[in-house]
């Protein structure tokens, strides 16, 4: 399981648009969201550096937890 800190993740809408962006790498990834600790978990096959690379793009700079 991959665990990362989205600090720019702070909405409903923030959620949705992480979850999207990691599904385009893992269209199978279990996300979890946990907007209160601004972190999101990934259950899945892609690689950490492409799952970290696609928050990115989408403007949701992240580290790993």
């Amino acid at each position: 399981m991959l665990k990362l800190k989205v600090p720019k993740m702070t909405c409903g809408h923030c959620a949705s648009t992480v979850t999207t962006a990691i599904k385009t790498v893992d269209a199978d990834a279990n996300v979890g969201i946990d907007l209160d600790n601004q972190q999101v978990t990934v259950e899945g096959t892609a690689d950490s550096a492409a799952i970290a690379a696609v928050l990115e793009e989408a403007g949701y700079p992240n580290e790993l937890v």
